[in-house]
């Protein structure tokens, strides 16, 4: 049984942590495993959009503890270096969106990771957790980056100090993610959102998610630059032509990512 599933069906990438044995724990070979489809996503032209979940009642609960149980900052520093900051980063930096499809518990690296997708939607009976404080370690996955940005100074500070659970419906309230629906109806309506997605111009997509990358860091009048810059490489592209002709047409676009 291999730790990722990974399928491509109608343009879109659905990669499935698979250790439900483990709540979807990461080991190392699972780690590298989902950069090496992050990056097949990426480099393949008929994927246009990646639906990011977990097999069984967890999407991920952060490390396997027990590949860690030596106290050696090394071997923790070399797993941020090695497995997770790519992993973050490539969702980032992904050129199509991604889709973060919750179906339960998301804590430590497992919540942080959550968190980088382009949208995020979850079960109401998952919940997330920055565990990291429990075992007396630091959030990393960008959470401290990602988690003020979204939530606030004040609330990402008490959430990752005391460690709460706090449930999907709190985290759709707070700003951690996009929607929530039941258990019942949430594979239909999350692959619903993906769907969308893949038929939509994903080069303005792409442009969206690095305009957004940029924003956290830049003044007002650098942003504006950002987005004079995006906007010229937009009109460029094949699917605002047909985007607007559609219009003037009054009919559906199609769209190719071009």
């Amino acid at each position: 049984m291999t730790s990722i599933n990974f399928e491509v069906k109608d343009q879109i990438a659905f990669i499935t942590l698979n250790r439900p044995d483990k709540l979807n724990a990461f080991n190392r070979e699972m780690a590298m495993m989902l950069q090496q489809r992050l990056d097949e996503c990426q480099q393949d032209k008929n994927i246009r959009c990646v639906y990011l979940t977990g097999a069984g009642k967890a999407f991920c609960a952060g490390q396997d503890l027990s590949e860690v149980v030596q106290t050696d900052g090394e071997i923790v520093n070399k797993m941020l270096r090695e497995q997770y900051n790519p992993i973050v980063w490539k969702i980032r930096m992904m050129e199509k969106p991604v889709v973060g499809a919750i179906n339960g518990v998301a804590a430590g690296a497992g919540a942080n990771m959550a968190l980088a997708c382009d949208v995020v939607i979850a079960t109401q009976s998952s919940y997330f957790t920055q565990a990291f404080s429990k075992i007396g370690l630091v959030p990393d996955c960008g959470g401290t980056f990602i988690l003020p940005r979204f939530i606030g100074w004040q609330r990402a500070s008490a959430l990752m100090m005391l460690a709460d659970k706090i449930s999907a419906e709190e985290a759709e309230k707070m700003g951690m993610l996009y929607k929530t629906y039941t258990d019942e109806t949430f594979l239909q309506e999350s692959v619903k959102i993906a769907e969308k997605l893949s038929k939509m111009p994903t080069r303005s997509l792409a442009m969206i998610k690095h305009a957004l990358n940029f924003s956290v860091s830049n003044t007002f009048e650098q942003q504006l630059k950002v987005e004079d810059v995006f906007q010229q490489k937009a009109v460029e592209t094949h699917d605002y032509k047909e985007g607007v002709k559609a219009f003037l047409e009054k009919r559906v676009p199609e769209y190719t990512g071009e």
